[in-house]
C-alpha cells in the first residue's frame, strides 16, 4: 500500500492558498472555486469540508467533501489520502465527480466500502469557449423571471430525471430542488425560451467565478428536438454569460450524448478535458 501524508480539514485561514490552487485551472475547478468564493471554507457555510493535502504554504491538492466529492489537482498520493479520509468518514455525498484520472483512482479505493454505485459515467468531455458562438443565437431565449417559475420547474425536473436517472422530487418531495431552481432565477442565472407556455429550451449558469462560469441543466422539449434549438439556445446563453459573468464559459457532457456534443460544438465549444462521475 502506498504510504501517504494525511489530509487535513481546511478553514478560512487557508482561503488565499486554496483560491490560488483553484484558479490555476479555472475551467476544471469552477464549481469548487465558486463555492469557496461565495461562502469561504467554514464547514457550516460551505455545506461540507474542504480537505487539503500538504502543509500550510505547500498545499498541492484539495478535495471538496459536501453534496459531491470533488478532487482538485490530486495526484495518486493525494487521492489515496483523500480516499482514506472519505472511507473513515463514510459516504455523505450523492456523487464523486472531477478529472477522470483522480476520480477513477478515488473510486477504485472507495468502491469496496461505498459500492455499488447507481451509475458510473466513465467519460464526460469538458467543453469551453471564450468567444461568441459562430452561429446565430436564438433571440427568444431570455432570463427567466420569478413569474415563470411554475412553467419552468417541470422542465427542470424532466431534465434532472433524464440526466441523472432519478427524480429530484424523491426524498424531500423536491423542496431542496425547488429552492435551488428558484434561487438561480432570482439571481438572474436561469435562461429559457418559452413559447405560449411551453418551455422550448432552457439552461442555467450554475457556478460563477471571475475567471469562468459553468452552464448546466441544458434541455430541449422532447417534441422539439432535432430542430437546432439546442445550438441556437446555447449561443444565446454563451453570449449572456460572456457579457455578464465571466470570460470563459464551460460545461461537461456525457460522452455518449452525441446530439448534445454536436450542438455544443456548433455553438463554439471545444473539448478541453475529461471528467468522470460516480452517482449514488
Amino acid at each position: 500500500m502506498l504510504r501517504t501524508t494525511a489530509s487535513r480539514v481546511l478553514d478560512d485561514n487557508d482561503r488565499d492558498e486554496v483560491l490560488a490552487l483553484l484558479d490555476a485551472d479555472p475551467v476544471a475547478n469552477v464549481f469548487v472555486a465558486s463555492r469557496v468564493r461565495s461562502v469561504g471554507l467554514n464547514p457550516a457555510r460551505l455545506g461540507g469540508q474542504m480537505w487539503g493535502f500538504g502543509s500550510r504554504g505547500t498545499l498541492t491538492s484539495l478535495c471538496y467533501s459536501g453534496a459531491n466529492l470533488v478532487p482538485v489537482n490530486a495526484g495518486p498520493e493525494a487521492v489515496h489520502a483523500f480516499a482514506d479520509r472519505a472511507r473513515r468518514q463514510g459516504r455523505r455525498c450523492s456523487s464523486v465527480v472531477g478529472p477522470i484520472d483522480a476520480v477513477e483512482l478515488l473510486w477504485e479505493r472507495l468502491e469496496p466500502h461505498w459500492g455499488p454505485a447507481r451509475a458510473v459515467r466513465w467519460a464526460q468531455p469538458v467543453m469551453a469557449t471564450s468567444a461568441y458562438s459562430p452561429i446565430p443565437y436564438d433571440p427568444l431565449v431570455r432570463r427567466v423571471r420569478m413569474e415563470d417559475f411554475e412553467t419552468v420547474l417541470p422542465a427542470c425536473v424532466a431534465m434532472f430525471t433524464e440526466e441523472v436517472g432519478v427524480s429530484p422530487e424523491a426524498g424531500d418531495g423536491g423542496a431542496l430542488y425547488r429552492s435551488r431552481v428558484a434561487e438561480l432565477i432570482r439571481i438572474g442565472r436561469s435562461y429559457a425560451r418559452i413559447d405560449d407556455g411551453t418551455v422550448v429550451f432552457k439552461a442555467e449558469i450554475g457556478a460563477v467565478t471571475p475567471l469562468a462560469c459553468q452552464i448546466q441543466g441544458v434541455w430541449v422539449h422532447p417534441d422539439l428536438r432535432g430542430r437546432g434549438h439546442a445550438a441556437a439556445g446555447m449561443a444565446a446563453v454563451v453570449r449572456q454569460a460572456l457579457d455578464c459573468f465571466a470570460p470563459t464559459v464551460t460545461l461537461y457532457v456525457n460522452d455518449y450524448n452525441a446530439p448534445a456534443r454536436a450542438a455544443y460544438r456548433r455553438a463554439g465549444f471545444k473539448e478541453v478535458d475529461t471528467f468522470m462521475s460516480v452517482l449514488f
